[in-house]
């Protein structure tokens, strides 16, 4: 008898009751007694010359926890069977090489790869990243008969029911976020759930600015499709769907950065038609996740106190990882790692700078003397490997 025969094709959002039975699993391959000693003491170390200060907030998320716990649960429940990721499951190369270490496939689950999932079957299990994955890909899977686990964090489903709203209402989606993002591509998508329905994603201010410029001033339609080819719905035609809008965001986006943007949209709509029309044509709810919130804050409350550096721990195509490090970076010297491999020597550190594509080196990172060491970490980044760098650090420095 088929496997299949015994489990329903469906599609499972809330785990399988196995939470008791990974709990160990979880703990050994992501907590750090290092890093709980150090919470319980005010988040602050002192070895030597070093002092080390946590952020209040920082590391997983309830998103993230909530993605592991399904992804560990399912292989637990289905031992047999093969288990396949549409994609990272979140940005922490550590953790994605634990699911692959533990069998779990990683698929090329792109839209410029139509074969993506031609060797998936109805005995297979296909698990969607915290991100969440485009409507077309769910659709596709669930024609395949396949058991699809669906690990999208609930923020992330927030901002997907705000999008469907607005392209319900006949609202175009300004999505606030990174085009190729899993996060974003998933969100967007919402809105061609209907007919008629349009997105356009916004990187910046810079980007918000271009477009509020087209709606209160018109401008050639073919240069503003080819500047945004990349970054808009099929056929968006600016003169007709800019008259409504509706503002959404990655929900690892600076928040204050988006609530900016969404003012500039309000006051756009409020120039071009009166302020009358702004009822009727402008929406805004405010979509980033508190956890991304609680982190940035906690960052900004720790680079206002006595510190010399900073260090950002998290892996580099993490979004909100990299929010972190333009923030500490405006006020103290500040280091982006994505494991404790990086620290080579108190005078030497590999890392990548906000903006950059590749890792750099740098010397004379950590200063003679007395240190007190901010550090903080992405939301996707286990405590294990924020021990692992303060160890390492300790270690280095007390060999000099």
């Amino acid at each position: 008898m088929s496997t299949t025969d015994s489990v329903p094709q469906a599609v499972v959002r809330r785990g399988f009751g196995l939470k008791d039975e990974i709990r160990d699993s979880i703990v050994s391959d992501y907590h750090s007694d290092l890093i709980r000693r150090i919470r319980e003491q005010a988040n602050t170390l002192q070895m030597g010359r070093l002092t080390f200060r946590l952020a209040e907030e920082f590391g997983f998320c309830y998103g993230v926890e909530f993605a592991l716990n399904l992804a560990y649960e399912t292989q637990k429940k289905f031992p047999d069977r093969r288990i396949f990721l549409t994609n990272e499951i979140i940005h922490n190369p550590r953790v994605n090489n634990r699911l692959q270490e533990m069998g779990i496939g990683f698929l090329e689950a792109s839209s410029e790869n139509p074969a993506r999932f031609a060797h998936i079957t109805a005995d297979d299990i296909v698990l969607i990243p915290a991100f969440g994955a485009p409507v077309d890909e769910f659709r596709e899977l669930k024609d395949k008969g396949c058991l699809v686990v669906d690990t999208t964090c609930g923020s992330v489903v927030a901002v997907w029911k705000r999008v469907e709203k607005y392209a319900r209402e006949g609202f175009t989606a300004i999505i606030h976020g990174k085009y190729a993002h899993e996060e974003t591509h998933a969100t967007s998508s919402q809105a061609l759930k209907y007919e008629g329905g349009k997105y356009l994603i916004v990187l910046n201010q810079a980007e918000a600015q271009c477009v509020c410029d087209y709606i209160v001033n018109g401008g050639n339609k073919d240069e503003f499709r080819k500047r945004f080819e990349k970054a808009c719905s099929p056929n968006l035609d600016p003169d007709r769907d800019l008259e409504r809008v509706g503002l959404a965001n990655q929900t690892t986006m600076l928040s204050g950065e988006s609530l900016e943007i969404a003012e500039m949209f309000r006051s756009a709509i409020e120039r071009k038609y009166g302020s009358e029309a702004v009822a009727g044509q402008f929406r805004h709810f405010d979509t980033i996740c508190t956890a991304t919130q609680d982190r940035q804050d906690a960052v900004n409350k720790l680079v206002g106190e006595d510190i010399n550096l900073m260090i950002v721990i998290g892996g580099y195509n993490s979004s909100n990882t990299t929010h972190l490090c333009e923030i500490a970076g405006q006020y103290v010297p500040t280091y982006h790692i994505d494991d404790a491999g990086c620290v080579i020597s108190p005078s030497r550190i590999r890392h990548k700078k906000v903006g950059e594509v590749t890792e750099i080196f740098s010397d004379g990172w950590l200063p003679d003397g007395n240190v007190t060491v901010g550090l903080t970490a992405g939301a996707s980044t286990p405590d294990r490997v924020v021990g692992e760098v303060v160890d390492r650090i300790v270690n280095l420095t007390f060999a000099e």
